[in-house]
């Protein structure tokens, strides 16, 4: 690990100071940028300590909706009773992710700023990675790449994106409130995270100088029928090689509206409306089921090793869609 100055903030305002200068990153939980720092992937000047900062309150909006401060730690909200009874979508994907004494200090921020569990970005060992080095290449598109992206992805990166939290708030219409020396910017967790592009050193359309205060739920007519569902090697601490966070809102067995987003199988949480068309309107029969499972992976380009992902998505889809119906 590389030398680097130690800032501990008591206000917003000193954390946005810090950020003026782009060699700066705010640490809070640890949990993947110092692990990052210490396999050299990360080399920041200077660390921001911002866990005493007033962002870690849970608040139950008047109108049915939630604000969920961006220090309030993984385990908390996802214990969190009104949580659990709004938004029990959320609360599944938090419980999936990690291990107990990991979601005990990640927070709700971090999780939202996660970086790509690939090998080839995480071990400085290779050096093609153009999400580490821009321009070196992408190791993966010609290596061992069965953990990779099946959907979305470009000549320049194959890599997908790593949080179980991210999938359920795509799904639940999340914002991410962020705030800079300028002011306060709203958004929408279906632009949060981007696809790599040209650019696959940029996860996502947060600006250096922004601070992540919050995230904001809007009331949701799924809360009573949703599941996530996590594919993964092992039972417990694996990423997902597919996940599917599913919302339904039904009239008898009708589907009135639908949520559909995979994770494990894009640079970003895939949000797969070509699917949720193909509920809408639709008794949710085996037929139904069948339909939106095909349309998740329209456009699928697999590689050497992950075209098993293609079908394993599908079937998840099914899944995931048939245990929120008897939710």
């Amino acid at each position: 690990m590389h030398a680097f100055d130690y800032i501990r903030a008591e206000r917003v305002d000193d954390v946005l100071a810090a950020l003026a200068d782009s060699n700066t990153k705010c640490l809070a939980g640890g949990t993947n940028l110092l692990d990052l720092m210490k396999a050299y992937v990360e080399q920041p000047a200077r660390l921001v300590d911002i866990t005493h900062l007033p962002l870690r309150e849970i608040q139950a909006l008047p109108e049915g909706g939630m604000r969920i401060g961006a220090l309030v730690p993984n385990s908390d909200l996802a214990n969190d009773a009104t949580v659990r009874a709004r938004y029990p979508l959320l609360a599944q994907a938090l419980v999936a992710g990690a291990s107990p004494q990991l979601r005990n200090m990640a927070t709700v921020g971090g999780n939202l700023l996660r970086r790509t569990r690939c090998h080839y970005f995480t071990d400085i060992g290779f050096s093609a990675c153009n999400k580490r080095d821009p321009g070196s290449g992408c190791a993966a598109r010609e290596g061992s790449n069965r953990i990779h992206a099946i959907l979305g992805a470009s000549d320049q990166c194959i890599a997908t994106h790593p949080s179980d939290m991210c999938v359920a708030l795509a799904a639940l219409d999340a914002v991410v409130e962020a705030r800079s020396a300028s002011g306060v910017r709203r958004i929408p967790m279906d632009g949060f995270h981007r696809l790599p592009g040209t650019t696959p050193q940029r996860d996502t359309e947060l600006r250096h100088d922004e601070l992540i205060t919050a995230v904001l739920l809007p009331a949701s007519p799924f809360a009573e029928r949703s599941r996530y569902l996590k594919v993964r090697d092992r039972a417990s601490y694996e990423f997902a090689l597919v996940s599917v966070a599913a919302g339904l809102d039904m009239q008898g067995d009708t589907v009135r509206d639908a949520r559909i987003v995979l994770g494990g199988v894009a640079h970003r949480p895939w949000r797969a409306k070509a699917a949720e068309r193909a509920l809408v309107d639709r008794v949710l029969d085996d037929k139904a089921l069948a339909a939106a499972a095909t349309a998740a992976t329209e456009g699928a380009q697999p590689y050497r090793d992950n075209a098993f992902k293609v079908t394993l998505a599908q079937r998840a889809v099914a899944r995931a869609l048939r245990e929120a119906s008897r939710a």
